[in-house]
């Protein structure tokens, strides 16, 4: 294989990175401006123009929502592997958004049906876009190309500029007009995406990719399997069949039913898997210890993003219903408190980072295990604030909370996802052994849908209850948090002597 282009068009790096950045972009554009319209929007009443579904039941579908998404990149990967090809995938991907967009926007006019037809097919088209452009940055770089972590954080950037700017647009547009204009602009957002892939990124890979020999994977899959057409057609048939159910009545779907035993399922399948890698996969004893640690930090990720997720939901409704949000005569949206997660994200990165490194110069280094910990406090901690918040209104009979509050919880669970996140998927990719490497990959991603399933759980028991139970369920879940870390911390131990000869 020749060495890949030295195009260096884009700030010293290959050219077509800057239209994947852009494609990226107004993709969580989109994704991130209408979730946190989902619950909003669900449990708005009739004449609101709303669905007036209660609110444990749209908590439950906004986890369903998110935990599939996450589910389905697993299949993703494997599709454009074994089928599509990554550039593929990701515009067939794109269009299964857009039109998932478009059914969400047009609902209004005709029924919820479109809503959730548009939901799943948002599901179906992130399950290939969301891993296959990530592989696609990757292969822009020789694995010993010095530039290629300084790529990837310039694609993460922009991730974070899109999730940041959308509820600015898409929750404006929302309260102060309608919320099929809100729900428009997102599916605006991911037409650009999705145009700029199309007529801007294929162009450039395909150039790109012609400067190489047998560079499998770009616009071919890397491992053809002759047998994945028609998996891909019998998903297709039994999905359509299932919709077609819906649409007729014949299927009825409660929420919270579904998720309570999708989550189940996944879990034992999750667990099985692991019996059998752990004693079934050939595995050296010393690789068997690193499995056995990736599984705990997956069961300790699953917790955590059951935590942080509440922030589509409960913290949602906190924001609507029990935060003062009138700053100089103007009314805040209710979701631009979505913003604060992106906005904390870019802004604390670079310092966690830096201290991160000081700690590793005066030989404190911490392991994933002691960040994970970390993470498992700073969730339970804003939980006890939200907590609090609610107790203090209840307690001085008054009507709204300081938007402090909120801020403080946001500010304490991104402490938490810098800890975890980054950390998590780095620890993944260097304990998995070589030939199960992207099976971790995948569960890890598993774990995430774990986690938005537990999170739909989680607050449509929070959110059935009356305001004034509230706090006792959060200072609950608070409590949830603070006990994992502390199993976490006392399994810390002795699974650092079992590692003692592994570099995390």
């Amino acid at each position: 294989m020749k060495p890949l282009p030295t195009d260096s068009s884009f700030y010293g790096h290959p050219k077509p990175l800057k239209g994947l950045f852009f494609t990226e972009l107004w993709e969580r554009f989109s994704f991130y401006g209408i979730r946190p319209l989902l619950i909003l929007y669900m449990t708005a009443l009739i004449y609101q123009g709303g669905m007036g579904m209660n609110r444990a039941e749209a908590a439950a579908l906004v986890g369903l929502f998110a935990g599939s998404v996450y589910f389905m990149t697993v299949f993703g990967g494997w599709i454009a592997d074994q089928y599509l090809g990554q550039i593929r995938s990701v515009y067939i991907g794109s269009i299964l958004m857009s039109s998932g967009h478009l059914c969400i926007a047009l609902s209004g006019f005709f029924s919820d049906f479109f809503f959730y037809l548009g939901l799943a097919l948002i599901t179906l088209g992130t399950g290939l876009f969301k891993t296959c452009i990530a592989v696609v940055v990757g292969l822009l770089y020789q694995k010993a190309d010095q530039r290629r972590d300084a790529g990837f954080l310039i694609f993460y950037t922009g991730i974070n500029l899109g999730s940041f700017i959308a509820p600015f647009i898409t929750g404006l547009l929302a309260e102060k007009i309608g919320w099929h204009i809100g729900f428009a602009a997102g599916g605006i957002g991911m037409l650009f995406s999705m145009l700029i892939f199309r007529f801007y990124c294929i162009p450039q890979l395909k150039t790109f990719n012609e400067d190489l020999i047998n560079h499998k994977g770009l616009d071919s899959p890397i491992a053809p399997n002759p047998y994945a057409k028609k998996v891909i057609y019998s998903f297709i048939i039994l999905l359509s069949i299932l919709i077609a159910m819906v649409y007729s009545g014949w299927l009825v779907i409660h929420p919270i039913t579904v998720v309570r035993y999708l989550t189940i399922a996944i879990c034992l399948i999750v667990f099985v898997h692991f019996i059998y890698m752990l004693f079934f996969a050939g595995l050296k004893s010393n690789e068997q210890t690193k499995i056995i640690l990736c599984f705990i930090l997956l069961i300790a990720a699953a917790l955590f993003w059951s935590a942080f997720e509440q922030t589509y939901t409960v913290f949602n409704i906190f924001a609507l219903e029990h935060t003062n949000r009138d700053i100089f005569h103007f009314q805040i949206p209710t979701v631009w408190f979505q913003s604060i997660n992106p906005l904390f994200v870019i802004t604390l990165s670079p310092v966690l980072a830096w201290f991160w490194t000081v700690l590793a110069k005066r030989h404190w280094h911490l392991n994933p295990l002691s960040k994970f910990i970390l993470a498992l406090i700073f969730a339970s901690a804003a939980f006890v604030v939200l907590a609090f918040a609610c107790q203090t209104l209840i307690n001085s009979n008054t009507a709204l909370a300081s938007p402090g509050w909120l801020i403080s919880s946001f500010f304490l669970l991104t402490l938490g996802e810098l800890c975890l996140s980054p950390i998590g998927l780095s620890a993944m990719t260097q304990l998995a052994p070589d030939k199960l490497r992207g099976q971790i990959m995948g569960l890890w991603c598993t774990a995430i849908a774990i986690g938005n399933l537990g999170a739909g759980l989680m607050g449509s028991e929070i959110l059935a209850q009356s305001f004034n139970e509230m706090s006792g369920l959060l200072y609950r879940y608070a409590w949830i948090l603070l006990i994992g870390a502390i199993l976490l911390f006392i399994l810390k131990f002795p699974l650092e002597k079992m590692l003692a000869r592994t570099t995390l």
